[in-house]
């Protein structure tokens, strides 16, 4: 009689392992499919709606029936018009970047050195301009220097002075924020050396405080040149007809005097300042990297009366700089004709309360959200996967080397204004093979490509920071790489993608420059029904103006607001 024999625990740790290593390659073939479609998805749309239009617009303006034709070149550069608006668009930036850190040094120090009660709030609310739309808070600038303005003895109306004060306005948060991130973290022994010594308060910060803090100025500084050198919108609605920039200037060749080559070399020229000053803001911040030396734990002291002039200085820019256009925008929508009313808010409901509208603004606000959403929604889609993707460990330098180029191409849009974006979805997209001119999905893909890197930037340290020792250990128990994706990483890529989406779609809600090339007359979006009443005088149009600002502000608001509500809790804070 045979006996059966029981398999040996040796043997069936083996069979097991067997079996793991004979399905591992079907798992694995299966993970690398899906990864080399994802790439390719990726590419192609990056390829057909951002590379494919600033490549033609670059063709336009260098070659001219298949010939290389440097004419509309030499015939733009050499008029005396041409040079003037480029020397504007650099010195405004300019102006505008030396005002942002001037403004924000002694914000970053009160905020981010000092402790006092409600700092918290207070670093939170110097945030809002992030999540404003451009076009409402020029508008409630506007509003400030017009005639009957609280600001109309500054006689500032349309001028570039106006611009660079709203430039100001946007970015000293920036500066704020990213210098004082770090200068919380500088080592202090070397401040209290120099005190030790005898220098002066004043002394030790220009002697030892500020050279160390230069390079993460001038990435910051770098960054702020780049979005004040296309602050499309500013100069729209501030500077009216007689201030004029490199995207102002595109916009009238393109629409008024049907130059599209014209354009297309302007826009050559804003790719190559834009690409210059994200250069300088790359080499800063990779020199601010290594030169800067940190503690472990943030540096901070208590608020004392020595600090009182530099504290009321961050006071006084809170209030002049920040608040007071804010301000201005809730009181003048609740005014017309010199009265208080509801009026301009119940008129949103009116499309004929305006001539100046083919629409309600209620009903372009629809519209608004409805567009915000599908730009949001590929912005996100697009920005996961490619960061996903780059951010996966790998051994392999080659392989690492081709995440860093994917992840970089991505970065592309930033190099090009959102107007170069618009106006060269005009000039390809809207023509054939695609035809999309009269399809509701030119807007959305137009405001995705401008929001894809903003969804990069906010997710990537989140997916990036994941530790990889929890997929090894998932990998080892037997999971397969598709389900430590989703069992590992789901739950940080949904956090993340739940705050990029966020901003995204204020962003995209916000958006103006390449809106501006594609809206349909009859169904324009809240930024440009803002731009079309803050253009006109009446007291109806002005009002209803700042009531639809308030609008947009506060849908943008809230949109962040449900973000953080909506979050799972357990997934813990950003």
């Amino acid at each position: 009689m045979q006996t059966e024999q029981l398999p040996s625990p040796a043997s069936s740790a083996k069979d097991q392992v067997g079996a793991a290593l004979f399905k591992r390659p079907a798992s694995g073939l299966l993970a690398v499919t899906l990864v080399a479609f994802l790439v390719a998805g990726t590419l192609v749309f990056l390829g057909l709606f951002f590379l494919w239009p600033s490549f033609t617009l670059i063709g336009m303006g260098l070659f001219a029936e298949g010939e290389l034709d440097l004419s509309a070149f030499q015939t733009l550069l050499t008029q005396s018009h041409t040079w003037s608006v480029i020397w504007r668009t650099i010195w405004m930036a300019l102006a505008g970047t030396v005002g942002s850190v001037i403004c924000g040094l002694p914000l970053a120090f009160v905020l981010y050195k000092l402790r006092f009660p409600g700092r918290t709030i207070a670093r939170g609310l110097i945030a809002v301009p992030f999540v404003l739309p451009t076009v409402a808070v020029a508008a409630g600038y506007q509003t400030l220097f017009t005639r009957g303005g609280w600001l109309e003895f500054l006689h500032l109306e349309h001028t570039e002075t106006a611009i660079i004060i709203a430039m100001i306005f946007f970015n000293t948060a920036l500066i704020a924020r990213s210098v004082g991130s770090l200068w919380a973290r500088l080592d202090p022994r070397l401040e209290q050396a120099a005190r030790t010594l005898g220098a002066t308060p004043s002394r030790t910060f220009r002697t030892v405080t500020l050279p160390a803090l230069r390079p993460a100025i001038l990435s910051a500084a770098s960054l702020v040149f780049l979005y004040c050198s296309t602050a499309y919108s500013l100069v729209m609605v501030l500077g009216g007809i007689g201030v004029s920039t490199i995207e102002t200037e595109i916009y009238y060749e393109t629409t008024q005097y049907l130059n599209l080559r014209g354009a297309a070399v302007l826009s050559i020229v804003q790719i190559l300042i834009v690409a210059l000053a994200l250069l300088l803001a790359f080499r800063s911040s990779r020199k601010a990297e290594t030169s800067l030396r940190f503690n472990a734990t943030v540096v901070d002291r208590p608020l004392r009366a020595s600090d009182a002039p530099v504290t009321i200085a961050s006071i006084l820019i809170v209030l002049v700089v920040i608040a007071l256009p804010l301000v201005n925008v809730v009181i003048r929508s609740l005014r017309r004709g010199g009265e208080w009313t509801l009026a301009n808010y119940t008129d949103m409901a009116d499309p004929q309360a305006a001539k100046v509208l083919q629409t309600s603004v209620l009903e372009s606000l629809w519209l608004t959200l409805k567009t915000g959403a599908v730009a949001a929604l590929i912005a996100v889609l697009v920005g996961l996967i490619v960061v996903v993707i780059a951010s996966r460990p790998v051994r392999s330098p080659k392989v690492r080397t081709l995440q860093s180029t994917y992840d970089a191409l991505f970065m592309l849009p930033l190099g090009v204004s959102a107007v170069t974006v618009g106006f060269g979805f005009l000039v390809t997209l809207d023509a054939p093979p695609l035809n999309l001119g009269q399809s509701d999905l030119m807007v959305p893909l137009a405001q995705a490509i401008v929001a894809i890197p903003l969804v990069v930037r906010v997710t990537a340290p989140t997916i990036r920071g994941i530790n990889d020792r929890l997929r090894q250990a998932a990998a080892t128990l037997g999971a397969s790489p598709l389900r430590v994706l989703v069992t590992v990483d789901g739950p940080m890529i949904l956090r993340a993608a739940l705050v990029a989406a966020g901003f995204a779609m204020a962003v995209c809600m916000g958006e103006f420059g390449a809106t501006s090339f594609l809206i349909r007359p009859q169904s324009p979006t809240l930024p440009i029904v803002i731009y079309q009443l803050v253009s006109r005088p009446g007291a109806t149009e002005q009002g209803m103006a700042m009531a639809a600002c308030m609008l947009l502000c506060v849908s943008a608001a809230a949109i962040m607001v449900a973000v953080e509500k909506l979050r799972p809790q357990s997934l813990g804070g950003f």
